[in-house]
């Protein structure tokens, strides 16, 4: 079992990365189960609609924050535990640290606080890999307003946010660098892509998964 996790600013291309990625991982023979946040399950995408709506501005960041969590406590317990515990491989398109980053760093919320929150929602689970595209905020924010997707509340923050956000994920990796491998999302997404697949499948099976 490898629960891999998938972070970066808005606007980094992890979401058209996903479906390419995890079918190299399927054709390597792996069992895996593809999955999001929020959402994810019937009740998290029902949350998901809540915490993406524009109409929903006026939400303070400490309700983001548990709506977050209670998105991921029924994903983990529904969707990750039960396959990692199958011995599949878990691919998650954001997990936790896109709280500590958008919530934590973005809104600039106690990061002691809010980990004791997430470690409540998640029950400690922890990624094994968490692979982070990394773009600067201005260029991401472009793309996503280029890319015909829905732009929703939380795109709608600042730049300064977004900034505090990237900034923050920078702050995690140095953490915790054993966990984390760093892509320049600034490239194609072929380039992007590969970098992905090489460093999943190689992590796979050093793990011998």
């Amino acid at each position: 079992m490898m629960f891999i996790t998938l972070e970066g600013p808005d606007g980094s291309g992890k979401t058209t990365q996903v479906p390419d990625l995890a079918e190299a991982i399927r054709q390597a023979g792996y069992e895996l189960v593809v999955t999001r946040e929020p959402g994810g399950t019937e009740i998290g995408d029902q949350v998901r609609q809540v915490i993406m709506d524009l109409k929903n501005k006026a939400m303070f960041p400490t309700t983001e924050i548990l709506l977050f969590q209670a998105s991921r406590a029924q994903l983990v317990r529904q969707v990750i535990m039960p396959a990692l515990e199958a011995g599949k491989v878990v691919l998650c398109d954001r997990y936790a640290d896109s709280t500590l980053a958008y919530q934590g760093y973005g809104h600039q919320i106690d990061l002691k606080q809010l980990r004791r929150i997430v470690e409540f929602a998640t029950g400690g689970l922890k990624p094994d890999l968490t692979l982070y595209l990394d773009i600067d905020a201005r260029e991401g924010l472009k793309r996503r307003t280029g890319e015909g997707d829905e732009w929703n509340r939380l795109d709608d923050y600042d730049l300064a946010f977004h900034n505090r956000v990237r900034e923050g994920y920078h702050k995690l990796i140095a953490e915790e660098p054993e966990r984390w491998v760093t892509i320049d999302a600034a490239r194609s997404p072929s380039e992007v892509q590969a970098d992905l697949r090489e460093i999943v499948l190689e992590h796979l099976k050093a793990k011998n998964v």
